[in-house]
């Protein structure tokens, strides 16, 4: 008698055992971290340069990213959390919502917020929390930073037009596609997670506020964030550029806006269990997405830095339209953290040494919509086995438009 498969299971189960203690767990990591103590050469120039940038990066995302982006987002999903309608959010972004409507809604929201794959997280929990289907969640997901007006127009205006269309053509596909993938794959679980009421926070509106002045609170706060956020185009977009010198101006109005909706709309319990809502979000998003920051900065470094993997390296394995640039470009997009708009002068650099167009388009298809950091975050929200999956859909695709569009032009 093989005694081998039983000899698996009482290894399986001991190894459960051990590691569902909250202890064991700890103990874990803190032999990890002796091991990266005592093992890393601290004191090697390239390994100090890349700490200094570790946290270099962590500033520089602290400074442009959490006090303007993050935290009106954090603000966002607390309100998607407590005060949108779930049977609303699961009527048109559930996962039997009609396939167009679902996936529309989804891609153009995330399109209207323009935000990068950081300050995309908690709204995606947000909706995803209150019953949206995984896929159309995923959809929302991937559209925010991919699907960016200003940046598709940058793209053609510095790196060509063709280039250009081809980002902006390959994100709508992708938003599409890989949100539909993923329902399909994970069909039987949103199923069953959408149908389960417990799975969900749910604080139906009871202040007997109208349609009209959810969409009047929800719309100032959106228009908080984009706005407060709004970059310039250098010149290139007339319209753009106004707007940037008005901005400041316009998010005034917007929060004079959510001021009178607070004041007059809400009772004083509903904007403390508001205000708890976005601490909960605080707590579960912003260690992991600064753990991620450190380690992206560590490896990556910021743009035009070098740290411990020098950007020239990446360049040098992406010379050519062959299969493994094309996949190099689509991995190494999907680990490096890009701010709102900064892929376009990377690009141009990597670009400029020796990076080719199959390639590039790769990797603009898959950097802005992941980041390490988002990764933990999105994997600590679905799950190893959901996010895996979307990150392996993002990379293939990626790897697939880079070689076709390689390939014609």
């Amino acid at each position: 008698m093989d005694a081998r498969p039983e000899m698996k299971r009482l290894l399986g189960a001991a190894l459960s055992g051990f590691w569902g203690e909250k202890k064991n767990r700890l103990l874990v990591l803190l032999a990890a971290v002796f091991v990266i103590a005592f093992f890393v050469p601290w004191g090697a120039p390239r390994v100090s340069a890349a700490v200094n940038e570790a946290f270099l990066m962590l500033g520089e995302y602290a400074r442009d990213h959490v006090l303007l982006c993050l935290v009106p987002a954090f603000f966002i999903a607390g309100a998607i959390t407590l005060f949108l309608d779930q049977q609303a959010v699961i009527k048109y972004l559930g996962p039997d919502a009609p396939k167009l409507v679902a996936y529309g809604v989804a891609s153009v929201s995330g399109t209207i917020l323009a935000v990068c794959s950081c300050t995309v997280l908690p709204l995606f929990k947000g909706i995803y929390k209150k019953g949206a289907g995984l896929g159309p969640a995923v959809s929302f997901l991937y559209s925010g930073p991919a699907i960016n007006i200003l940046a598709i127009i940058l793209t053609a205006k510095v790196l060509g037009v063709q280039l250009g269309v081809a980002r902006a053509v390959g994100a709508i596909v992708f938003a599409f596609v890989i949100g539909l993938m993923m329902q399909l794959i994970f069909r039987r679980e949103d199923e069953d997670r959408t149908t389960n009421a417990a799975m969900f926070r749910s604080f139906d509106d009871e202040g007997g506020r109208s349609l009209g002045q959810m969409v009047i609170y929800m719309a100032s706060m959106v228009g908080i964030l984009i706005f407060v956020n709004w970059a310039p185009s250098g010149g290139s977009v007339a319209w753009w550029d106004f707007l940037y010198r008005w901005k400041y101006a316009i998010v005034g109005g917007f929060g004079v806006i959510l001021i009178y909706s607070l004041v007059r709309w809400f009772k004083r319990s509903e904007l403390r269990d508001w205000v708890r809502a976005t601490r909960d979000f605080a707590v579960q998003i912003l260690p992991l997405l600064f753990g991620g920051v450190l380690v992206a900065g560590f490896l990556l470094g910021r743009p035009g830095h070098m740290a411990l993997i020098p950007e020239r390296w990446i360049a040098g394995l992406v010379g050519s339209n062959s299969l493994g640039s094309n996949l190099i470009a689509s991995v190494a997009g999907a680990l490096m953290y890009f701010a709102t708009l900064t892929e376009v002068p990377i690009m141009q650099g990597l670009i400029g040494a020796g990076m080719e167009q199959g390639p590039a388009l790769a990797l603009l298809l898959a950097g802005p919509s992941l980041s390490l950091p988002s990764l933990l975050v999105i994997g600590g929200e679905l799950g190893v086995k959901k996010t895996l999956v979307y990150v392996s859909l993002v990379i293939v695709l990626s790897t697939a438009a880079g070689m076709f569009y390689g390939s014609i032009v």
